[in-house]
């Protein structure tokens, strides 16, 4: 007797249980939260009849390929030349959710399955956003002397099916019937019908057709021939208008036969903004896939809407938007490629159609540019930038200065544009999108070029110092200037610079700034945080008001002894170098001039008196 190990007892597994499906509650959650619009329905509809036919013709290349749509009072009929079903694929296929009624033998539709449009199998129940029944009649063509067969389904998730006789359906294919449902029919008037059909089905490649009006329209307006490029311009313009509602700069053909794309991208003739994204076209196979997808080219392309055909990237389940995987991700690239060579190409050989681009889409070529130093270099003479010299590209704003002084921000650009500009200091304003990090990548595609950001110091050692007797007799002037000036964190200096006309001149620099936003929060903060932000204080230089002795109201403001009228004019000046420099003013720099404001018109309407002084007048028993 052969002995066995003994094993404890084990429960026996329980049967295993279908999922228990509300079919009710899932056409409600694929018909009505799935897709967009109830539009779709009749993509769904032209998909499968497009797929049926595709089926039939990879086994009978001479089949019939026709899908017509003819519409009724509140009815839509979709009739095919497909492959048809049999009575066991309509309950295999049809009555099963979720199995797509492109399956099959997989020797025989493995061939030919990158042909299908569908891959998911529940686009019929798109039909109930708008059909409160569906009718589906078909006869095979795979299985001869197969009778038609019935399959109809209602909104509250039923169906029968059942054979016809051979006269309901003589022909191979399918017929697919719609009964709109209430509030719904306007879905499935002729007109709507028709300009839905051309919409999502003028690339489809078989005769389509509502009624007797043709919906396809092929070749695809970038695949036609036309006489001269002109033409082809011509064409390609109104084929834009009426796709997008705008005639645009240029067209950009998206040839990538490797990824299975033709297309064209076309130039928008108005600037937009780098964060607004464009929806672009894409049709997969020829039906209209998606009119908003926006993953379709690189970022910095915001300046173009794309329209194009394609065969490998794939849908979402609801085939309104696309997948993101590396399919996708590769025809990105190469479709920025595409952008990328027109770009270059224009440098090259037509200039004057770049700068016409470039006058309005400069943005989209910096950002671009930043990024890419090969586009950056072909770019360099061409994208403008805001400098003291003028609009200037940056190879031209190089070869005029030794050095290519940057600010990071506009204000700072605005502080010290005009006084830089006549000391012959160039300075490029950085402080747009891209153009700092472009002026910093300078040197990376122009060796030899010195690049430096332009700060305080710089531009007031660029002025000409005063004669040290005449700015000694000044001292008890620039004391008192410096004392009224001192709680708001600024020095003051004297210096002669051009232009005369310019009395003051009000410079700081980052450092300078964050140091009196640190001592600023200080003030304002409790016991611990004050004495946290204490330790962190800087020995960042301050900011400083530059006075220019060669301006004659500094000359005569120089000569006053009183300190109070010292005061109020060093505050006035003050202001007022901070408004020609455009900066934000903080709530003490308003109090400043306002009190500055007020106290000059004390001074001019009492003559001689100290601003904040009375005048006899001004008591009770005098005016008595």
């Amino acid at each position: 007797m052969n002995s066995q190990t003994s094993k404890p007892d084990q429960p026996a597994p329980s049967a295993p249980h279908s999922f228990q499906v509300d079919l009710r509650g899932l056409v409600d959650l694929l018909s009505h939260h799935l897709y967009s619009s109830p539009k779709v329905y009749l993509r769904e509809l032209l998909q499968n009849a497009v797929d049926a036919v595709t089926a039939r013709r990879a086994e009978d290349p001479d089949a019939p390929a026709r899908v017509r749509l003819y519409t009724g009072a509140g009815t839509l009929r979709v009739e095919d030349t497909g492959v048809g079903l049999t009575e066991e694929d309509v309950h295999s296929l049809l009555a099963t959710i979720g199995r797509s009624s492109k399956r099959g033998d997989a020797a025989s539709l493995e061939s030919v399955r990158s042909g299908f449009l569908g891959q998911f199998g529940i686009g019929l129940l798109a039909c109930f956003l708008v059909a409160e029944e569906i009718r589906v009649v078909s006869r095979s063509a795979r299985v001869p002397g197969a009778p038609p067969v019935e399959w109809r389904a209602t909104d509250d998730g039923s169906y029968t099916v059942r054979t016809l006789p051979e006269e309901d359906r003589p022909e191979p294919g399918t017929t697919v019937h719609l009964r709109a449902r209430a509030g719904a029919a306007q879905w499935l008037e002729e007109e709507r019908v028709l300009r839905l059909a051309r919409d999502v089905g003028s690339l489809l490649p078989y005769d389509v057709r509502v009624g007797d009006e043709a919906v396809t329209d092929l070749p695809a307006p970038w695949d036609r021939s036309y006489q001269s490029p002109a033409t082809r311009r011509v064409a390609l313009a109104r084929h834009c208008r009426e796709l997008f509602g705008f005639t645009p700069l240029d067209a950009v053909d998206l040839d990538v036969p490797v990824a299975g794309v033709r297309g064209v991208a076309y130039v928008l003739p108005a600037a937009v903004s780098p964060a607004q994204r464009a929806g672009h076209r894409v049709h997969l196979k020829g039906m209209l896939l998606t009119d908003r997808a926006d993953e379709l080219l690189p970022d910095w392309a915001f300046f173009v809407r794309c329209v194009l055909d394609t065969d490998t990237l794939r849908p979402t389940a609801s085939r309104e938007s696309l997948y993101e995987d590396e399919t996708l991700a590769a025809v990105r690239e190469a479709l920025g490629e595409r952008i990328r060579s027109w770009l270059t190409g224009l440098a090259a050989g037509d200039p004057e159609r770049l700068r016409a681009f470039l006058a309005v889409h400069h943005l989209g070529v910096k950002a671009l540019a930043r990024h890419d130093a090969e586009m950056l270099r072909v770019m360099l003479p061409w994208l403008p930038f805001e400098t003291t010299d003028g609009q200037l590209s940056l190879e031209e704003f190089a070869q005029r200065h030794r050095i290519v002084h940057y600010t990071r921000t506009v204000e700072e650009y605005r502080q010290v544009s005009a006084i830089a500009s006549a000391q012959g200091v160039g300075v490029v304003n950085g402080g747009y999108t891209y153009d700092t990090e472009l002026v910093e990548a300078l040197p990376s595609v122009r060796p030899g070029t010195v690049v430096a950001e332009l700060d305080a110091d710089v531009v007031t050692a660029h002025l000409d110092a005063v004669d040290p007797s005449v700015e000694l007799a000044l001292q008890p002037f620039l004391a008192a200037a410096r004392s009224r000036l001192d709680p708001l964190g600024c020095d003051v200096a004297l210096r002669a610079f051009h232009p005369m006309t310019v009395p003051a001149l009000h410079l700081d620099d980052r450092s300078a700034r964050h140091e009196q936003a640190r001592a600023e929060a200080q003030e304002q903060a409790d016991d611990l945080w004050s004495g946290i932000l204490g330790s962190l204080r800087g020995g960042a230089p301050r900011a400083r008001l530059v006075l220019n002795h060669l301006n004659p109201l500094i000359r005569r403001i120089g000569s006053l002894t009183d300190p109070e009228l010292i005061g109020t004019a060093t505050e006035s000046l003050y202001g007022q170098a901070l408004l020609m420099a455009q900066r934000p003013l903080r709530p003490a720099d308003t109090a400043l001039l306002n009190r500055a404001f007020l106290g000059l018109l004390e001074w001019a309407t009492h003559g001689d008196a100290t601003p904040g002084e009375a005048t006899p007048g001004d008591n009770e028993e005098d005016v008595r």
